[in-house]
Parts: structure tokens; sequence; C-alpha cells
């Protein structure tokens, strides 16, 4: 397990599925706002991808994220379209309604860029947000991202286009947590 000072991210479990399905896949406007395409329903027992780890992808790590005091599941982080030439990837992450706003986020993107940048020796990690999204952009800037591009109504969301923003952090620009 990676942790940071309120969050580990481990590998994920047979039981976190359902968990997270409920909580953020089946809330049809939290899976819109987060997925970058259409919400669509999931059947039951299915293999869902967004859940399910394939471990032959070797350009995706999913992880669940557990609150440290106490191992209770409180969201999901992907470090996605990792480009191992370029030395990138991606950062996403997902935290269940009851656990936002309690600075999870800032930890388990502080918690990824170690991932990416100790352990996987990326050169440059980046964040694509809504613009709307101020605890994504608030995580991401505490933790060094800069916002290097906006692009203007580039989302389709729920009826409406949106703004989404580009944020990004060179492993140079990258100051660990102490400890």
């Amino acid at each position: 397990m990676l942790k940071g000072d309120k969050v580990g991210l481990r590998a994920r479990h047979e039981d976190d599925i359902p968990v997270l399905r409920a909580e953020l896949y089946d809330d049809v406007v939290n899976a819109a706002r987060a997925e970058g395409g259409p919400w669509r329903p999931i059947t039951p027992g299915s293999q869902d991808p967004r859940l399910v780890v394939d471990e032959k992808n070797q350009g995706l790590v999913q992880f669940s994220v557990v609150e440290l005091a106490g191992d209770t599941l409180v969201g999901t982080a992907t470090l996605w379209g990792i480009d191992n030439h370029n030395r990138c990837a991606h950062i996403g992450l997902g935290l269940l309604p009851s656990c936002r706003g309690k600075g999870y986020g800032t930890d388990v993107v502080a918690v990824l860029c170690h991932y990416g940048f100790v352990v996987r020796g990326l050169h440059r990690l980046q964040i694509e947000t809504l613009a709307d999204n101020h605890g994504m952009l608030r995580s991401a800037e505490r933790n060094g991202f800069v916002r290097e591009g906006l692009l203007r109504s580039s989302s389709w969301v729920l009826g409406g286009f949106q703004d989404e923003v580009i944020l990004g952090l060179l492993a140079s620009e990258w100051k660990p947590a102490k400890g």
C-alpha cells in the first residue's frame, strides 16, 4: 500500500466494486461529470472496466483509496494514459460523496505524484478537470500543479458544454511531502 497523511492507495478488492459502483458510477450526475462520455447503466455483476482492474493494461494503474484511520474505502485513484517513452501520465480520482471536503483529494494527488515520479520514474503528470471542479483544482494546485490551459466549451455534460482546465506538474517542480 502507498500511504499519504490521511489515505492509502491499495489494490482493488472484490468487495470494493459494489460500493464504488453504487456511490460513484450509478450516480448519473457524478459519473457524467467524471467520465468524459455519456452515462450508461451497467448490468449488475458485469465486468465494468472502470472498476475491474485489467492487469494486462500497462497504460493504466487503478487503486482503491482507503482512509488510514480505519481502512474505510473512500474512493478510487488512477494513473492512466501512461506513456513510458515520453515518461508522462494522467491522474484521475473519485471520492465517495460522504468523503469529499475532508482533504482526501489533496492527499490522493500527493500519493499519486509519489507513485508517478518516484516509483514509475515519470517526468510529467497531467490533470484534466472541469473548470467548476473547485475541489480538484485546489487539490492539484496544493500539490504544485500549474494551470497550463483552458479548453473552452470542450466537455458535453448533461445538456451543456463546459470548460475544461489542463494542469501539469514536472518531476523537477514536484516537492514531495515531508516524512
